[in-house]
């Protein structure tokens, strides 16, 4: 038996820069540089998704909402505790050095 998780994602297309930005609600907040078009913003969401969690493109694929903020990818290969857990890291990295004034 394949593992594997859903995350709920909330998109924000054409951000300075990709990253994981953290909780919104249920969902994760991701932001990606590639606009809402031609599905540029998709490609994006699961490079940044497969990159952050450490798994090929090929194991993370948006399931529903694809031309919506408001996205549905699922994870193959990670519980999603795990999942979860990688995720937080990211944010927390992401956090190392930026200015909170």
């Amino acid at each position: 038996m394949t593992t594997s998780a859903r995350l709920q994602l909330r998109v924000a297309p054409g951000a300075g820069r990709s990253e994981v930005v953290g909780r919104h609600g249920d969902a994760w907040k991701v932001r990606v540089t590639a606009a809402p078009e031609g599905g540029k913003a998709n490609d994006a969401v699961v490079r940044l998704v497969a990159a952050t969690l450490g798994l090929p493109r090929r194991d993370v694929e948006i399931v529903s909402g694809h031309t919506a903020r408001d996205k549905v990818v699922a994870v193959a290969g990670l519980e999603l505790n795990e999942t979860e857990r990688r995720l937080a890291e990211a944010v927390g990295a992401n956090a190392v050095g930026k200015d909170t004034n």
